[in-house]
């Protein structure tokens, strides 16, 4: 029978979100990195993989973004590992989430149709 409310996976998700939040705000120097957000982590059921989603304001620059977190990784995973006590320190793999972007766009779009419904002549 399963639990109601958060797993110790979800917890153990929700705080490696935040703790890779920190250090990449306060310790990482690479300057491809800059100001991204952290949307979620998702984890394997063996904590051996973390998949980070993220998200930037920036998407023109989304290519060399995702080459410094990759290059940060290492140093990010023994960072966490000063903070975090699990037994097992998950691999990390940062991905782009353009759900943020995505609802940008319909939220224009929605607008537009709007806009478009507002100049028709009423009958």
């Amino acid at each position: 029978m399963k639990k109601k409310g958060f797993q110790r996976s979800d917890r153990v998700a929700e705080q490696v979100r935040r703790d890779l939040a920190d250090l990449i705000r306060s310790e990482l120097k690479d300057p491809r990195v800059g100001m991204i957000s952290l949307t979620a982590v998702e984890l394997t059921p063996d904590y051996a993989h973390a998949k980070v989603f993220f998200a930037t304001l920036n998407s023109e620059h989304l290519e060399e973004v995702q080459v410094g977190l990759r290059r940060a990784s290492g140093f990010l995973r023994r960072e966490l590992g000063k903070r975090l006590h699990i037994h097992t320190l998950p691999e990390l793999h940062f991905v782009y989430d353009n759900s943020i972007e995505h609802g940008a766009n319909m939220s224009l779009l929605i607008d537009q149709a709007n806009a478009i419904s507002d100049q028709t002549p009423e009958e």
